[in-house]
């Protein structure tokens, strides 16, 4: 058993193709529980409250998703673009200055605020915003 092993791995050493194939694993995507997302986005904006009024919604809605109970497809793909957009700006600013930025107005955006970009479901738009934030542009 042990020489076929090492064979394998000396053919996989002498082509490339052969090497790929035996040592690369295709990965899959991790999907997050809604009810994670709401907590980390809850403790982003310090209340429920806070986080139910950024999005639109009831804070009875926001309560019903960290229960796991369900999240309707357009909301779903608010909170996923509101996580994704209080990372990146978490990974260049303190809490307070990511929340301004978030609620301010922007002129990468055409004068509009980010939160409403997110609520109307403007997702290119959004993540342009960002990579310009990001590079340190202005408009």
């Amino acid at each position: 058993m042990r020489a076929r092993y090492v064979l394998r791995l000396f053919a996989a050493r002498r082509s490339p193709e052969a090497r790929n194939a035996f040592r690369c694993v295709k990965i899959q995507p991790v999907p997050v529980e809604t009810a994670l997302k709401v907590e980390a986005l809850t403790r982003d904006f310090r209340s429920q409250r806070r986080l139910a009024d950024a999005l639109g919604v009831s804070p009875a809605q926001v309560s019903r998703w960290k229960r796991g109970q369900g999240i309707d497809g357009d909301n779903a793909e608010r909170l996923d673009l509101l996580e994704l957009t209080m990372s990146a700006l978490l990974r260049l600013y303190e809490p307070e200055t990511a929340e301004r930025w978030l609620f301010g107005l922007n002129p990468l955006l055409r004068n509009r605020r980010p939160i409403d970009v997110i609520r109307a479901g403007g997702t290119q738009e959004l993540l342009a915003a960002l990579r310009q934030e990001r590079a340190g542009s202005y408009a």
